[in-house]
C-alpha cells in the first residue's frame, strides 16, 4: 500500500492519479493518524506531518518513505535506520519554488506590501501618513547574503545580482562563481537582506541570531523556523532592529492563535508554502513514482539519505 499523507487539493489528487495510476495511492489527511493503515503501508509518502518511532514501529511492512521535498528532520531517521526503512529526499525539485517565494517575501517587506493592500482595500489607499513611504525600499543596492548555497540560493542569486544587488553567500564549502564567501558572522552583520537556504540540524538550529544582524536589515525564511532564535525575532522586529522578515517557516506549524509574530506589521507571514506549487508537485509525483519503481525491482533508489 501507498500512502499519501497530506491534505492535497483537487489538483494534487489528479496529478496523483495521473502519475501512479487511479486508485493506485491511498490519501490520509495530514490531521489525521495513521494508525488504521500502518500494518499495510508499505511506501508512505511524506509531506508534513511528523513520522514517529512509533509510527515506523508500528508498520511492519514499511519500505519506503519518500519525502516530497528535502528536508527530513520530521522523520525519525534513527527508527527508520534501526528498522530497515529507507528514507529518501528530492533535492531540486521545490528549488525554483522556494527561490521565487523568497523573492516575493524580500519584495513584500520592502515595498510593504501588506500594508497598502490593506489600506487600499479599506478606500484608504492615499490616506496613510507620508512618513510611511519611507520605510519602503528597492532590491537593487542592497547586499543580499544568502546563508546555504544549494539549488534554491543558486537560482536566486542570479535574479537578485540582475537587479542590481550585491551577492554574498556563506555555506559549509566555497563555490565557484561570481559570488563573494564571507563567514556568517560576517554575512549576518553586514548584509541588508539575509535569506535562509539551509537545512535543520542540531549544529544549525538557532544558529540565526537576529540581533547578530544589521539594524535595520531584513530577514527571510523558507528554510526551516527552528534555525532562528524566534522569541528573539520577535524582540527584534518589535525593537526595530529589523526593519522587517518575511516567514515561511516557524517552530511551531501551524503558526498557532495568539502568536506574537501575528501582530507585527512588519512580518509578512506565509504558513509553509514556498515549495508548494503545481509545477512543484508533478516533478516531485514522478520522482516519488520513479523510486517505487525501483523499490520494486531491487534497483538503488534515487536521493537516498537513509
Amino acid at each position: 500500500m501507498i500512502v499519501l499523507h497530506a491534505r492535497p487539493s483537487p489538483g494534487f489528487r489528479e496529478a496523483v492519479d495521473a502519475i501512479f495510476g487511479v486508485g493506485v495511492v491511498v490519501h490520509v489527511d495530514e490531521a489525521a493518524p495513521l494508525d488504521e493503515v500502518a500494518p499495510d503501508i508499505t511506501v508512505l509518502l511524506h509531506v508534513l506531518t511528523p513520522v514517529t518511532a512509533q509510527f515506523i514501529a508500528a508498520a511492519p511492512k514499511l519500505k519506503l518513505i519518500q519525502k516530497l521535498g528535502v528536508g527530513v528532520n520530521t522523520i525519525a531517521l534513527d527508527a527508520a535506520r534501526g528498522s530497515g526503512v529507507a528514507v529518501c529526499n528530492m533535492p531540486g525539485t521545490n528549488s525554483q519554488a522556494v527561490a521565487e517565494m523568497a523573492l516575493s517575501l524580500m519584495m513584500a517587506v520592502l515595498r510593504r506590501t501588506c500594508f497598502f493592500d490593506a489600506r487600499t482595500r479599506a478606500g484608504e489607499g492615499w490616506t496613510a501618513d507620508p512618513s510611511e513611504l519611507d520605510s519602503v525600499g528597492e532590491i537593487g543596492g542592497r547586499t543580499v547574503g544568502l546563508v546555504g548555497f544549494g539549488n534554491s540560493a543558486q537560482l536566486l542569486a542570479p535574479v537578485l545580482a540582475a537587479l542590481g544587488a550585491k551577492i554574498v553567500y556563506t555555506a559549509r564549502s566555497t563555490r565557484d562563481g561570481p559570488y563573494e564567501f564571507w563567514p556568517i558572522d560576517r554575512l549576518l552583520a553586514e548584509s541588508d537582506i539575509v535569506s535562509l537556504h539551509m537545512p535543520l540540524t542540531e549544529e544549525t538550529r538557532a544558529s540565526i541570531d537576529p540581533f547578530a544582524m544589521k539594524k535595520g536589515a531584513v530577514l527571510v525564511n523558507t528554510a526551516r523556523g527552528e534555525l532562528v532564535d524566534q522569541a528573539r525575532l520577535v524582540d527584534a522586529l518589535a525593537s526595530g532592529h529589523l526593519r522587517g522578515a518575511g516567514l515561511d517557516v516557524f517552530a511551531d506549524e501551524p503558526l498557532p492563535r495568539g502568536n506574537p509574530l501575528l501582530g507585527l506589521p512588519n512580518a509578512v507571514l506565509a504558513p509553509h508554502i514556498a515549495w508548494l506549487t503545481p509545477e512543484t508537485l508533478v516533478r516531485s509525483l514522478a520522482v516519488a513514482h520513479e523510486n517505487c519503481r525501483r523499490l520494486v525491482a531491487g534497483e538503488p533508489l534515487l536521493h537516498q539519505v537513509v
